[in-house]
Formats: structure tokens, sequence, C-alpha cells
């Protein structure tokens, strides 16, 4: 049976449920970003009285540099979270990348940049297996993403025999110290990512199904979404884009290394959460996990630059998040979105 349009009628109505809900959600969302922004805004600030540098627009052009390899690894992250799951095994996969391309690309040729597909449909393919493990074998995010990073990171130290060799590609130096009409090109890089981010989480008929799956797995299926895909999919993407990561360090460094992921796991998952997302899954914004993954990097900056121990450095960083995360917690975006609307 077919609505006016011959479109399904499970499809028309969990189409328009989705709608409604996502509507519901827009004021909660719209808060959470504009309210990290804010943040980010207040730590940049509140530096200038520590450092007048650390305010000026070069300083504000290096934490847009340094926070693109965030929020390109935070979208793949936030997809998994988003439909309920974890992943854990995103530094094991940016060293993928990183090795692969200097390894595969550099070694032999920096300017082939069409060996770059290969490395990155490798990545891809690691989260595919990734995936199964947890869909079809039904084995919980957490333990399958974590097994599969100690296999891939023990792969690549036979593969490398602890001594990564290789060169740079061409491209992706030209990634990430090129520059267009005197704009670096990794800012111009990030600002289109985040554009097609936002759309293909909030206006994509993809995205309404990892807000349905991560909110009812049960009820998403019933309603004609197609699980299986929906569930692969996001882990397939997180993979890719940690090893994209791993391309974008290596054009930035120069060179790749054996932990060159092992700082991202845990900055990639408080992104996504201090952006307004549920750890549990079924709700968040790309726009708020961009905006949590500028912030942690303007902190992580502004920290560096003050020149704290990082014994200390780590516990501040960790405290700030925390206030954050309370700051922004569910009763906090119902009350603003109460007032916003």
């Amino acid at each position: 049976m077919t609505g006016s349009d011959n479109t399904p009628l499970a499809e028309t109505s969990f189409t328009r449920s989705g709608d409604t809900r996502r509507s519901a959600k827009v004021s909660r969302e719209t808060v959470s970003a504009i309210a990290v922004a804010a943040l980010c805004i207040v730590l940049l600030l509140s530096a200038r009285f520590v450092s007048p540098s650390l305010g000026s627009w070069s300083q504000v052009e290096t934490v847009l540099i340094l926070g693109s390899f965030l929020i390109v690894l935070s979208f793949g992250q936030g997809l998994v979270i988003l439909a309920g799951g974890l992943d854990l095994s995103l530094p094991a996969l940016i060293t993928l990348g990183g090795i692969l391309a200097t390894n595969w690309v550099g070694a032999s040729d920096p300017g082939a940049w069409y060996l770059l597909p290969a490395v990155l449909l490798a990545c891809a393919a690691v989260g595919f297996l990734t995936a199964l493990g947890v869909v079809v074998l039904r084995v919980p995010s957490f333990i399958m993403t974590l097994a599969m990073s100690i296999v891939v990171s023990s792969a690549l130290l036979g593969y490398t025999k602890g001594t990564p060799r290789g060169a740079a590609p061409e491209i992706a130096i030209a990634l990430m110290k090129g520059s267009v009409a005197g704009v670096p090109m990794p800012i111009v890089f990030v600002v289109g990512f985040v554009i097609l981010g936002w759309l293909i989480q909030s206006r994509s008929v993809f995205g309404r199904y990892l807000y349905a799956i991560g909110t009812n797995v049960e009820a998403a299926r019933i309603a004609g979404v197609p699980v299986f895909a929906a569930q692969v999919l996001p882990y397939v993407l997180s993979a890719t884009c940690a090893g994209f990561v791993g391309i974008m360090l290596v054009g930035y460094s120069n060179g790749a290394t054996l932990r060159m992921g092992d700082d991202y796991l845990l900055p990639s998952i408080a992104a996504v959460v201090i952006g307004g997302s549920s750890i549990l899954g079924g709700r968040g914004t790309f726009l708020g996990t961009a905006g949590g993954a500028l912030m942690l990097t303007t902190l992580g900056t502004i920290i560096s630059a003050i020149g704290l121990e990082f014994g200390l450095r780590t516990i501040i960083e960790g405290a700030i998040v925390l206030v954050a995360l309370l700051l922004l917690r569910e009763e906090l975006f119902q009350k603003l979105g109460s007032l916003w609307r």
C-alpha cells in the first residue's frame, strides 16, 4: 500500500515523524551550537589577558588548522554515537591512513594522488569488518572496535618493523600547507567539510535513519528503515574519516609515526558530547560537534602557549571539559530551548 505519491506508507510515516522530531530538536541543537561557539570566544578573549598574541588572527588561524583534524574525526565518531555505538579504533585507523599514504604514495611517487583513494578504501574495509562484528555477530561496539584497534596496530608494527618510512604525498602537503586567496587551505577545506557534514547528518535521509536507530532500533525497523545498512555505514564512514585524518597529519608533519593517532580518541568522543550529542545515541548535531572540536583545540592551544607541564595540562583540560559537560546537560537544553522558542 502506498501514499498518493507512490511512497510506501511506512516510509512516509517515518519521514514525517522524523521531521516532527527534528523540528522539536531544532531549538536545543541550535542552542548547543551557539553555546559551544560562545565558549570558544570566551576562551580566546580570556587568553588575551595571559598573552596578547593568543587572541590574534594568526592564533585563530592556528586553532582552525589544528582543529580541522578533530573536526573531520569527530564527524565519523559522531555518526557512530548517533546510531548508538562507539568507535575506539580511530587512533589505529589514523595511523593506518598515514602509514599507507607515505608507503603506497610517498615512497613510490609523491605525486601519485590517485593512490590515495586506495588508502581510504583500505581504511573503509577495516570499518566494514568492524561493523559486521557489531551488527551481525552482535559484539558490543566498544569491545569490537577496541579489538580491531589492537589488530590494526599490531599489523602496522609488523608491516613497518617499528620504523615507518616514505614521504608525504604532494597533495597532502598542498592540502595542509597551501592557500586560496590568502586563506590557508585547511580552513577552506574544513568550512566546506562542516557544511557537507551538517547536510549529511541533519538534512539527509541517511541522517534521519541514524536518529531513528539511535533512538529505538526495533521501532526504526518496523517503520521501514534499512537497519543493517544504516548501522554498518557509520563505522565505514568513521574509519574513512580517520584514514583521511591520517593523510592530513602526514601532510602537516611531513611523515608518519606509529603513534600519530594516540592523542585523538578521547577528544573525538568529548567533542561529540560537548557539542550536545547523547552518548547513548539518537540525538546530536554536527554543528555542535564541530564547535566542541574547536573548543577543545582552543583549550589545548592556550594551555600549550602558557607552558604548563603535561600532567597539569591534562588535569586542567579534563576539569574544563567536565564543567562544559555539566553546563551543557539535558536540563539546560530544555530551559534554554523553551526560551529560544
